[in-house]
């Protein structure tokens, strides 16, 4: 064979060798399924809800919802009713306002203030006729009331360090009052008496003088207003604020005799005075601040928190206010609404007497500071 056809021939074994003789290809063991592991999805990052520590956090923060709007009533001037007599003197002191029937009576501080008249001076009473009179501009002032004979004898000498009367209300004939005392450190008193019906004369019990407990350690602090609701007596203490951890409003009977206590909402500075109960249980109190007395000084006041403050009571820290209350079985508590701001005058005005003035508005009269004032302001219209 010539030498081509010899390298043809061995190219073409080798091809049929290599056909013939490879090896088959092994098909792979199964594995149950029960013992595949999947492999996980290719993960997308999350996306990133803090920052890490030394990221600064360019997003704009989200406006906080606001509190729920309260209204706060508009500011009340004060009309003043002109008065004369002796009650008009600074003296005077006037420190608790009542109904008796339709005569008003204005009680000072010392009854025998003016140094003149029965042993133990006068309180005074002012017709309703002739103040709502006033007030329609059908009488010129200035309002002189009738002098009363108070009749107490003794009882100012009988209690240590006697401060005078501070509140005053009325049962049909029957008068309570509270005394203020400093004698071993504060302490109230509650005592009754009798006015006659054609106002000649209020005579006291002085047999019975019955103590009030202080509420806090601070002086010239006591039960400073007297409330008849539900055939007891109810006396407030002047502080109820931070300044005292427990304010509660003490309960009596018709004779004097402690009945318990009421748990009083917490207001800051001083309860001064309050009205009657109308007809729903509600009565007003007096609110004030004088920012001399610098044991009640607080910038956490929850009212004006809630409300805010008049245009002279944001430029002023002294506070004139009254505040609604509710006296039911279930306790003393606020009504939620926006105090009665009144407007400011040039010098702060100690109020310390209030009555209803029927539904037209209430009456208001202050002690020395800055002088005896009585007025009058309307109730804010719906």
């Amino acid at each position: 064979m010539r030498k081509e056809q010899i390298f043809i021939l061995l190219v073409a074994l080798l091809l049929a060798a290599c056909q013939g003789d490879a090896p088959s290809t092994p098909m792979p063991t199964a594995v149950p399924s029960a013992a595949i592991t999947p492999l996980p999805p290719t993960a997308v990052p999350a996306t990133a809800t803090s920052l890490p520590p030394t990221a600064t956090n360019t997003a704009v923060p989200p406006t906080p919802h606001p509190p729920t709007p309260y209204l706060l009533t508009p500011e009340i001037p004060v009309t003043e009713i002109p008065l004369a007599g002796p009650i008009a003197q600074r003296n005077a002191e006037i420190s608790g306002l009542a109904w008796y029937g339709d005569a008003l009576i204005l009680l000072p501080q010392y009854p025998i203030f003016n140094g003149s008249g029965p042993a133990d001076g006068y309180v005074y009473a002012l017709p309703r006729a002739g103040i709502e009179a006033f007030l329609r501009g059908e009488l010129a002032g200035p309002l002189e009331p009738q002098a009363v004979s108070f009749i107490a004898p003794g009882l100012s000498r009988s209690i240590k360090g006697f401060e005078g009367y501070e509140a005053i209300v009325f049962d049909g004939e029957t008068a309570y009052l509270t005394i203020e005392a400093s004698g071993d450190g504060m302490m109230g008193y509650l005592v009754k008496g009798t006015i006659a019906p054609d106002l000649s004369a209020l005579t006291l019990d002085t047999t019975q003088i019955v103590p009030i407990e202080p509420q806090t350690d601070i002086g010239n602090l006591s039960d400073e207003a007297v409330l008849l609701a539900d055939g007891r007596i109810v006396t407030f203490y002047e502080a109820n604020g931070a300044v005292n951890s427990s304010p509660v409003a003490h309960l009596f009977d018709a004779d004097l005799q402690g009945v318990g206590t009421a748990v009083f909402p917490r207001v800051e500075y001083r309860i001064t005075d309050v009205t009657e109960l109308d007809g729903d249980g509600r009565f007003w109190a007096i609110n004030y601040n004088f920012p001399g007395t610098k044991e009640l000084q607080t910038d956490d006041d929850p009212l004006a928190e809630r409300y805010g403050a008049g245009p002279t009571h944001a430029q002023n820290d002294g506070v004139e206010r009254l505040v609604q209350f509710q006296y039911d079985a279930s306790g003393i508590r606020l009504i939620e609404q926006s105090p009665l701001q009144l407007k400011l005058d040039n010098d702060l005005r100690n109020w310390e007497g209030i009555v209803r003035l029927g539904d037209q508005g209430f009456l208001l009269a202050t002690d020395k500071f800055p002088a005896t004032i009585l007025g009058f302001i309307p109730l804010p219209s719906d």
